[in-house]
């Protein structure tokens, strides 16, 4: 949990400053590339994410994938301050909480979608428009077949649960029955 508050901090300042400098895209952008990188290397990320190397090490290392990377100053500065500060290992939740900090300046709202089969295009751009309604803002679907769904779909934007599964359905109307 503290982890988690301490990489949005992280993520709030980086955003802050990629704002300041008009590069909200390109930054996120160098972000995803590292941490793609670091995902697809496992000795790049035990040496940049493990304590035992000296941080001088761990330093001309990222310096080195930054630079074949063509990352930003922004960037180089911040990795580096990452490494001081021993949260580089944060940098897959710092590059989250930045895309939901970017996507929110940009008016842009993240819904899970979980759907018993494939949404049609039809589906998909109905139920887009009614959770944009919903939330006030333009919504962006991520839809995942979830076979334990009986029929219908549950979205959760944020904390809030729209839940139009069949299985709901069938419990409301089987109390509605029971008081009725």
């Amino acid at each position: 949990m503290a982890r988690a508050a301490a990489a949005t901090r992280y993520a709030k300042a980086l955003f802050q400053l990629a704002k300041e400098h008009g590069s909200v895209d390109p930054v996120r952008g160098e972000l995803r590339a590292l941490c793609a990188l670091l995902e697809d290397n496992a000795d790049l990320r035990d040496v940049l994410l493990q304590p035992i190397h000296p941080a001088l090490q761990r330093r001309a290392v990222l310096e080195a994938v930054a630079e074949k990377l063509d990352a930003s100053a922004l960037l180089r500065s911040f990795y580096s301050f990452l490494i001081d500060q021993r949260r580089l290992v944060d940098i897959d939740t710092i590059e989250e909480a930045y895309g939901e900090l970017a996507d929110a300046d940009a008016g842009l709202t993240k819904a899970l979608v979980r759907s018993a089969s494939p949404l049609s295009d039809d589906q998909r751009a109905r139920l887009q428009r009614a959770l944009s309604t919903r939330a006030g803002s333009e919504v962006e679907l991520q839809v995942e077949i979830d076979a334990s769904l009986l029929g219908g779909v549950v979205a959760q934007i944020g904390d809030t649960v729209y839940d139009g599964s069949l299985r709901s359905q069938l419990e409301q109307l089987r109390a509605s029955l029971s008081h009725g």
